[in-house]
Order: structure tokens, then sequence, then C-alpha cells
């Protein structure tokens, strides 16, 4: 029995899908419940599972094309459990043997190993250096199917097109080593530049990517954006780490790390300046009396923004928790759709991939983002003294329709007292 793989339903708000990378080839064995296909949205990845034990029997949409909810994507045939053998054993019979005259409809066409296109593949090459592939290794004599027929007609026209040239003197310029040359550095006699083929190749955006773009570009156009700069000193935080991180690592099985503290000290700033935790809703602004902060993280795919919920409840263990099993699943491309949904607040760190200094940009609808940054010993002043100091340029970026400088000065001074007197975060004054 034939069993469609259709794209299953990720979200209320998600309506099409990029198909992913093939976990299966045609022909493999898949169990039920087994991932068969991944399955891109603009938010989340997720798989596609098989409803049944059988075998894949056809990828009818390879990765990076475009599907809707409910599209089919592949077809496999449904094997019991006592049947594996019986597959293994027909499938070596056919590798030595004439393909039988019932073959079904979807045979000409079925893709193989080679016709699914990695995301930096033109589609038709690949597609045609498999079918000429197949034709002359695959096929037996005195059958072909179509698609083989019209890879072998082509071949043989491209032989004789190469016996008629034959005759020819060589080609001295296209004989010679190629000098390796940028994609932009020739130019022709009207000034046009070109490219060398192979020296460019066209990817696909993801939607995922698409819309990143989209929001990233929706910021800019809509919001007033606007940033402000600080720097803080870290040496208090440092001391504390070093004095307990063994015994706090034991304790709650996480190292104590830099953000947990900021994530405190953006909560208590937060209620001292609600207006930075509030969006912009039409012609109103609503403010929220809950600290849900978003934290961006590096992912499988790229940034991705996870929530920590209801921040103000959390002790740091807690937050470092949280933030640990974020960037995991992240890089695995495991976060659930509603992990990264809502959010008031944002904290960005370019930081850990050694950013000095950078504008974030805020993510809408809320009112502003923390940009934190990489640590650096630096001379500073203190007491009429030039002394050594672990400081770190934050900035912060707010939208100028809801937010005033004073407010986004004074939010930032306060993150900047938070963290430099952690102990102000204990006690909540």
């Amino acid at each position: 029995m034939t069993i469609e793989l259709r794209v299953p339903e990720v979200g209320e708000s998600i309506t099409e899908v990029t198909i992913g990378d093939w976990l299966k080839q045609v022909g493999d064995l898949v169990e039920q419940d087994e991932p068969v296909v991944g399955i891109d949205t603009d938010k989340v990845s997720v798989e596609l599972l098989a409803p049944s034990r059988g075998k894949l029997s056809s990828i009818l949409l390879v990765k990076g094309a475009p599907a809707k909810v409910r599209d089919v994507v592949g077809l496999m045939e449904e094997v019991t459990q006592g049947a594996s053998v019986i597959v293994n054993a027909a499938s070596s019979a056919n590798a030595t043997s004439s393909p039988p005259s019932d073959l079904p409809a979807y045979r000409d066409v079925m893709p193989t190993e080679n016709a699914i296109p990695s995301s930096r593949q033109p589609q038709e090459a690949v597609a045609s250096e498999s079918a000429t592939t197949k034709a002359q290794a695959a096929s037996p004599a005195g059958w072909a199917s179509p698609s083989a027929r019209r890879a072998r007609a082509e071949l043989e026209a491209k032989g004789r097109d190469s016996q008629a040239t034959a005759g020819r003197a060589p080609d001295v310029r296209a004989s010679a080593p190629r000098r390796a040359e940028s994609p932009v550095n020739r130019t022709d006699a009207k000034g046009h530049k070109s490219n060398a083929a192979g020296e460019e190749e066209v990817v696909a955006m993801s939607p995922f990517r698409r819309t990143i773009a989209e929001r990233l570009v929706q910021a800019q156009n809509t919001a007033a954006l606007l940033t402000t700069f600080n720097e803080i000193d870290l040496s208090l935080v440092q001391e504390l780490r070093h004095a307990y991180q063994d015994a706090f690592q034991k304790r709650y099985q996480v190292k104590l790390g830099f953000m947990s503290f900021f994530v405190k000290a953006a909560v208590e700033a937060l209620k001292q300046i609600p207006i930075l935790n509030a969006e912009m809703r039409g012609t109103d602004i609503v403010y929220k009396n809950y600290f849900d902060i978003g934290i961006a993280v590096g992912g499988g795919r790229g940034l991705v923004v996870p929530i920590i919920r209801h921040a103000e409840h959390l002790g740091l263990a807690e937050i470092e928790h949280a933030i640990a099993d974020y960037g995991k699943r992240a890089r695995e491309n495991k976060l659930e759709l509603e992990e990264l949904t809502g959010g008031t607040f944002t904290i960005s760190n370019g930081g850990v991939y050694g950013s000095m200094l950078s504008t974030p940009i805020v993510n809408p609808p809320q009112s502003g983002i923390l940009g934190l940054h990489a640590i650096q010993d630096r001379p500073v002043a203190r007491d009429g003294q030039v002394v050594i100091r672990p400081m770190m340029y934050v900035a912060l970026t707010y939208d100028h329709r809801v937010v005033d400088g004073r407010e986004a000065v004074t939010f930032l001074r306060l993150v900047k007292e938070f963290v430099e007197q952690p102990a102000r975060i204990l006690l909540e004054i």
C-alpha cells in the first residue's frame, strides 16, 4: 500500500515551508515514527515522521523546494514486520535483472540519491548528471526509461559535436592553465564585469532567513531607532564567579556565567523604567507587568531569540540552566515554536564573537534591546589612580516613538550600577 508523506501542521500562522535535508534515501527501510525529512519554517525546524513502517519509494520535493502544509513530499510503500528480508532480497535481485513491464507510473521520474541536490548545487545540473550516470551504468540493454533515453540522446549529440571539431586546431586559450581571478576583476571593453562559470552560486534564502530579513527591515522602516552607550566594570562579578564557581557548579550542575547577572540587572532596571518593557500597539502604549526576556543565541540556522519566561521569578541558577538548554537546542534546531514567540525585552551578546561595539536592532514590537560586547582589560581611573579593570561596552537601542532619551540613558545607567554592584540585584534596591 502506498503511503503519502505530507507536510505536517507546524503552527497556526504557518502555511508555507521549505523542504530541508532528507534523512532517508529512496529504497531505505523506515520504521514507524522515524524521521524521514526535515521541514524548515520561518521560525523553527521540525521533522516529518513516518506514519508506519515502510520503504521510501519516491522523493517528490528535494531540499530547498517550497511547499504548503499538507502537500505530499514523498511516497512510501508499506512493509510488514516480517517482510524486510523479502524486500532486501528483492532489491538485490532487481539490481541484476531487467525491470518489470508493470512499473508504477512515477518510476521514470523517481529521483535517486544522486538526484537530490544540496543547497549548494543547481538542481538541473545534478539531475542531468544523475540521469546520465543511470543511463550508462544502471539501464540494461534493450530497455531505458524516458529520462535515460533523453540523457543518452544528449550524450550522443555531444559526441557528434566533438567529432565534428576533432580536426580543428586546438584552442590554446582553453588548454592553458587559467589564472585564478576574483569574481569581479575582469572587465570587458564596455566596462561590464563578468564572472567565470563556477565562481558564483545561487542559494535560495530559507524561510527562517527571509523572516529575519523582513523583521529587521520592518524595525528600521517603522520604528524611530536610537542607540545610547555606556561601559561596565565587571570586577566584582568576576570575583564572585572565581570565588564561587566550583560550589555553584557542584550544587546546580551548571556554570555561573555573566549573562544571568545581566538578565537580573535588566529586570530590575525595567521595573524602574517600565516604558522599556512596553510596546506600541496602534496609537496605544501597552505596559507589561511581567518580564519575558529574549536571549539572542546563535543556532544551526542562524540567530534565534528564545524567551526566558517570567525572569523576575528566577534565580541565577535557573536562568543559567535556561540559557544553556536554549543554546544547546538552538544548535540542534530543536527549539519549539512557542519558545520563540513573545518576549518583552531582548538581550544580545555579540561579545561571544569578539564584538567590541555595535548598535543592535530592536525586535518588534518590543521597544528596547540591550547589546553586550567583549570584555577587555583596559586602563581606567579609580580614586585618582590608573588601574586595569575588565571593562565591557554596552549599548541600548530603543524605539524613540515610545521611549525618551532620559528614560533610555537612565535605564542603561541602572544596568551598569546593578552589574557593578551585584549585591543590589539580590537586595532588589
